[in-house]
């Protein structure tokens, strides 16, 4: 039995005997050295979680809502796949605006983990484990509540807000929803405002693409190469600030700095995802979504998408 506390969950005890060792196996390990915001702290603007601590809370926040031994299983597993800096990998491929890298190689991945030998001690099937769209708590079509969705926004929210949000979910019909509009729009609005101010925000996709040209000149001139991605950030990073190379250190100079913006604009530009939620309300034993009853809320997010839309220029490096 090991005992965590969360920071915006709580104690939990955890006594399963696969996950204990799950927990403790290298593969979950490992994100503990990978940013959930895909660049570490020294070269990000906001301090920021690991992989391994969202992992876990995805997992609590699913016992906390009475889901399946099986359910909290896939949702602690759900990220083992992520390389070093997390999605910044899509940007690499110059696929920002999808970052889906992380779920086409999730199955390879996977497998070759010892997450499957593990599951088979127990008697538990790695192929249903690793069918993560099966579990309805853990993952849903956007812009649906889920647990993923709800742990990586939430430990961004101030803290008086993540743990009202925590208190007033539900489950219902195998989902998880509100039962009070006000609640609904309180994590709706502060998503959103995750989506303006952080996620598609002019210093994280500016970051992003930055952080991107370094790694793509690391591997233009084989300091890194494509495996390393499957360590973890540490090791990559080492790696490119051990180099006398005077494009990476500029550019790693460049992003020590807490705000980019002194820095010239081009006329290009990039584009992030667009990560948006419309939280169902359980209104007599029936599911609306938060738009339809909430005029507000609706014209948050046409509001939301067109900024988005609008993408974020890119900059000059001097």
């Amino acid at each position: 039995m090991i005992k965590i506390k969360d920071r915006i969950y709580g104690k939990f005890e955890i006594t399963s005997p696969v996950i204990l060792e799950l927990i403790n196996s290298p593969s979950l390990q490992r994100l503990k050295k990978i940013a959930q915001y895909g660049i570490p702290n020294k070269y990000y603007h906001l301090v920021g979680y690991s992989r391994y601590e969202h992992s876990v809370g995805v997992m609590l926040l699913l016992k906390k809502l009475g889901a399946s031994e099986k359910e909290q299983i896939a949702g602690l597993l759900h990220d083992i796949s992520h390389t070093a800096f997390s999605h910044v990998i899509d940007w690499i491929f110059d696929q920002g605006d999808r970052e889906s890298f992380q779920d086409d190689h999730h199955e390879e991945y996977f497998y070759k983990t010892e997450a499957p030998s593990i599951l088979k001690k127990y008697h538990l099937s790695p192929k249903e484990i690793l069918d993560y769209h099966r579990y309805s708590l853990l993952e849903q079509p956007i812009p649906a509540l889920c647990a993923d969705r709800i742990d990586y926004a939430i430990r961004e929210f101030p803290k008086n807000i993540a743990q009202i949000c925590y208190k007033n979910f539900r489950v219902f019909n195998k989902k998880i929803v509100f039962r009070n509009q006000s609640r609904a729009y309180l994590f709706g609005h502060h998503y959103l405002k995750r989506q303006k101010n952080h996620w598609a925000g002019f210093e994280a996709a500016s970051r992003y693409h930055i952080f991107s040209q370094t790694l793509k000149e690391g591997l233009k001139n084989k300091i890194i190469s494509l495996d390393d991605f499957w360590k973890n950030d540490e090791y990559i990073i080492k790696k490119m600030e051990k180099i006398d190379n005077p494009q990476i250190k500029l550019i790693l100079s460049i992003l020590k700095n807490k705000s980019l913006k002194h820095l010239s604009k081009k006329n290009e530009k990039n584009y992030k995802k667009f990560r948006y939620i419309d939280p169902e309300i359980l209104i007599n034993k029936k599911l609306i979504k938060l738009s339809q009853i909430n005029k507000k809320y609706a014209q948050e997010l046409i509001n939301a998408k067109k900024t988005n839309e609008k993408g974020v220029f890119q900059l000059y490096l001097n």
